[in-house]
């Protein structure tokens, strides 16, 4: 069954940081909206997984050990699998994640924004 999911309406309905909420599912990855505010996320590698971070809303830096990019409304980037990195927002950010269902949230990295599982948001 087709739907319609507002990415706009999917994040008016939390405001916690560092808790992607799934919104939906597709070939074995989850589709996740997460808010980020603050410098928290640990240095840490995904050995199996890519990670695609989208921006919907403000700026967000990502790094890699030797490299940055710095994403803006409406960017992306792809991290490789294997691929130590971390993500820095520039004030509040809005994100849309595309990544394999069951990923380690900061990898083996244990940090105070790791997650065990995500929680499905009601759309």
């Amino acid at each position: 069954m087709l739907r319609v999911i507002n990415l706009d309406t999917c994040l008016s309905k939390f405001v916690d940081t560092f808790s992607p909420k799934i919104v939906a599912e597709l070939n074995g990855q989850h589709v996740k909206v997460v808010r980020l505010e603050g410098d928290k996320v640990p240095w840490h590698i995904h050995d199996g997984e890519d990670e695609l971070f989208l921006v919907l809303d403000g700026v967000l830096d990502v790094l890699e050990r030797n490299a940055a990019v710095t994403l803006r409304a409406g960017e992306f980037t792809v991290v490789p699998r294997g691929v130590e990195h971390r993500v820095v927002p520039r004030g509040h950010v809005k994100l849309l994640l595309f990544e394999p269902a069951g990923i380690a949230h900061t990898g083996a990295v244990r940090a105070e924004i790791t997650k065990d599982r995500f929680d499905w948001l009601d759309v």
